[in-house]
């Protein structure tokens, strides 16, 4: 299993930032390279806020502690909403529902920034975006951040019950493996499973090629008789793995965190193919009645000691820079979250898709949930 690293001197980078530029460029996510960040404006008077402030997120994806510590000093209380994928809240935005933050992926709010359904964010309202890393500002998706506000990112990779397996799972192909059918457990996102499918093939996890696509949907139609639908309102993969229900999953540095908290034996594994980097951030709907109270909050959010707070509760890393003097050297030297520069070798970025590609992608979609029977995550 993974452990966790003995603290080492801090440097002023991790030793992936330099990993991430690259991957970044090597994308055409940023917009200049070395370019220093636009100064900050002076804050302005903050309007009255509002008396309730309406978050739509994941399920336990902020800690309990830092909503408490927003509506005790802001006196504003927290309305959490939750969604059980990102298509579903991008598809209520659409739909019109009001909301005044929510968490959303670049490669779904790009085209609501086109759209016209999200806020520009006005920044005097939010110094502490001085604390992101360069490495996460100013990306081509919404140029100088006029609309989102990086929140957390991460790996994407394997979970195995090392107790339960007779040879090393090294590869995304390893899911098809004959021994592991009826023990597969998947999370049922299209953004992620397609992509996994078209790794495990040896494409790029942002390809439009429709001969690649169909082949990607092929094994996963194949893999769907095996496999265990996790259920999207569960918050991790662990109980499965743990029960024995299955013994392989795709899944996140958070479940390796819990199933190390757990001493379990569930080892998390990072495909020798790369990696899939996923990243989420802060967006403003349109229709929010509240924009300077979801102002003031994502400011709080980005406060030091609130953003480092978040990393050693969540497990999720947090693009940071001034929290990072301020989380515990055992979380920050800690592989599951800030993955080593090795790891990103072959890392991939979901980036956004055009109109075209996005129709092509939801074509897809709905063919694997029509295709056959699956299991399911619950008993």
């Amino acid at each position: 299993m993974n452990q966790v690293r003995q603290p080492q001197t801090r440097r002023d980078t991790h030793p992936w930032a330099g990993c991430l530029i690259a991957l970044l460029v090597s994308v055409g996510l940023l917009t200049a390279c070395g370019s220093k960040p636009a100064a900050t404006p002076p804050p302005t008077p903050t309007p009255p806020l509002a008396e309730t402030l309406t978050l739509y997120n994941w399920a336990e994806y902020m800690p309990q502690s830092v909503l408490d510590a927003f509506e005790q000093e802001y006196g504003v209380k927290i309305d959490y909403q939750t969604y059980d994928t990102q298509e579903e809240a991008a598809a209520n935005l659409r739909a019109g529902k009001v909301y005044d933050v929510v968490v959303m992926p670049p490669e779904l709010f790009a085209k609501l920034i086109e759209d016209g359904v999200l806020a520009r964010i006005d920044h005097r309202n939010v110094p502490n975006f001085k604390n992101i890393s360069a490495n996460f500002r100013d990306l081509v998706f919404d140029p100088g951040n006029q609309y989102s506000i990086p929140f957390h990112w991460g790996t994407t990779g394997l979970l195995v019950r090392t107790d339960l397996i007779t040879a090393p799972v090294k590869h995304w192909a390893d899911l098809w493996r004959p021994e592991f059918a009826g023990k597969v457990a998947l999370w049922p996102i299209p953004r992620e499973l397609i992509p996994i499918a078209l790794k495990s093939l040896g494409y790029s996890l942002n390809s439009t090629n429709l001969a690649e696509l169909e082949q990607a949907l092929a094994k996963l139609i194949d893999l769907k008789q095996h496999a265990l639908l996790i259920d999207p309102s569960d918050s991790s993969s662990v109980p499965v793995l743990a029960d024995g229900r299955a013994v392989i999953a795709h899944g996140w540095a958070y479940d390796a965190q819990l199933a190390l908290d757990e001493n379990l034996p569930i080892e998390y594994v990072l495909p020798e193919e790369g990696t899939y980097l996923w990243s989420d951030s802060f967006v403003v709907p349109a229709n929010s009645p509240h924009k300077a109270t979801a102002e003031a909050f994502i400011n709080f959010i980005l406060r030091p000691e609130i953003s480092a707070r978040i990393v050693e509760e969540s497990a999720y890393a947090m693009p940071n820079d001034a929290a990072e003097r301020l989380i515990k050297p055992d979380i920050l030297n800690n592989p599951l979250i800030y993955p080593p520069n090795t790891a990103m070798q072959h890392a991939e970025i979901c980036i956004p898709l055009d109109a075209a590609s996005q129709n092509l992608y939801d074509d897809l979609w709905a063919r694997f949930l029509a295709a056959g029977k699956q299991g399911t995550g619950h008993q």
